[in-house]
């Protein structure tokens, strides 16, 4: 909830429809966006990874390693995002150190999700 109350009362928002496409996998990012309001999807090689909701955010590598986008991120209903540039990431992991422990706890969580996943894909018991 960290990143909604960050960012929930930003001036500018990035608005999309239900179906709508907000990162494609492979595209070249340098941002990642706080979702505040609506559902998306993601989605890794078309197959579906997780939904987020408010608070959640997506595109966080790009901004941290400026890799290419590894997964495609799609509005499932009408949704508001604030975009979140390098440079304000930096300012927020040196301001607010909350912010940081929250993208390392979500990047672990996406982690053992991908982990989980391939362990299935393999056929292999956890």
């Amino acid at each position: 909830m960290i990143f909604y109350n960050l960012f929930r009362h930003s001036p500018e928002f990035l608005e999309l429809k239900s179906g709508e496409v907000l990162l494609k996998e492979g595209d070249v990012g340098e941002v990642m966006y706080v979702l505040i309001e609506g559902a998306a999807k993601i989605e890794c090689r078309g197959m579906f990874f997780a939904e987020i909701g408010p608070g959640d955010f997506v595109g966080e590598l790009a901004v941290i390693d400026g890799s290419p986008r590894l997964a495609t991120t799609t509005a499932l209903t009408d949704c508001k995002f604030v975009e979140v540039d390098r440079e304000r990431f930096h300012f927020l992991v040196a301001e607010t150190p909350n912010f940081a422990l929250e993208v390392m706890r979500v990047l672990a969580q996406r982690l053992r999700r991908t982990d989980e996943l391939r362990l299935r894909e393999t056929g292999k018991p956890n």
